[in-house]
């Protein structure tokens, strides 16, 4: 589905030109999780290079940009984390030999990793007249986009059908100073996200009204245009 002229979604990855672009995988979540009390498999590895196979078959990519947040932890990279990384990041290079890391603020300690896979890490980057960020804090400069990019948020939205309530991934469209704003839904596929109907969000590109924002569902690899926020608030 194209969600803007040249952009397309497929499943809960972008395709931008040549340019595969995911955000947010959050590899060693589970372990994190673990180390908190919190009992969760260590399923998300083979899951998430399952669900990135479904999307790249079919497809022929330059690159894949990482859009912020390739691994959890802030502090010590877990052995984990480490391990699932560079299996990930041989996984995708099979297909592609160009890997690029949008450095996240999860991103701390990531440059062994990076040095030791050749990944290129980078505060921004740009395609045409889309620049992709991570979203966590604002840029000064732009350098011209007409298009923004972000991750960082994990949109996700709640749709209720009587008594049933069943939370999805989303992607969000919509403005950020007279430019086009874009906001990918994670990669993580251990938790769905922030249900941007109800709780607090935490990018400053969305401190903003959002009723206008159209939503764009997926569901196990399908994708919904559900229409503006403003048409689900009154469902």
């Amino acid at each position: 589905m194209e969600i803007e002229k040249g952009i397309k979604i497929k499943d809960l990855a972008l395709i931008v030109e040549n340019t595969l672009v995911i955000s947010d995988l959050h590899m060693g979540f589970e372990e994190a999780a673990n180390k908190q009390g919190v009992l969760l498999p260590r399923e998300q590895f083979e899951k998430t290079v399952g669900r990135l196979k479904s999307i790249i078959q079919g497809e022929k990519f330059d690159k894949v940009v990482i859009l912020g947040d390739l691994k959890h932890e802030f502090g010590k990279t877990s052995e984990t984390e480490w391990r699932n990384t560079l299996k990930l990041i041989d996984f995708l290079k099979k297909d592609c030999n160009t890997v690029i890391l949008v450095k996240g603020n999860h991103d701390v300690n990531i440059d062994a990793i990076a040095k030791k896979k050749n990944v290129e890490v980078v505060e921004t980057y740009k395609i045409g007249n889309v620049l992709f960020c991570h979203g966590h804090e604002l840029l000064e400069d732009y350098e011209g986009a007409e298009i923004i990019v972000i991750g960082h948020e994990h949109p996700a939205i709640s749709l209720r059908e009587g008594i049933r309530v069943e939370k999805f991934k989303c992607f969000l469209k919509g403005k950020f100073e007279k430019k086009t704003l874009i906001v990918m839904p994670s990669f993580n596929l251990v938790t769905t996200g922030t249900d941007v109907l109800t709780e607090r969000l935490l990018s400053p590109y969305l401190e903003q009204n959002l009723s206008e924002f159209e939503v764009y569902i997926v569901n196990e690899g399908n994708v919904l245009n559900f229409g503006r926020i403003k048409d689900l608030t009154n469902m």
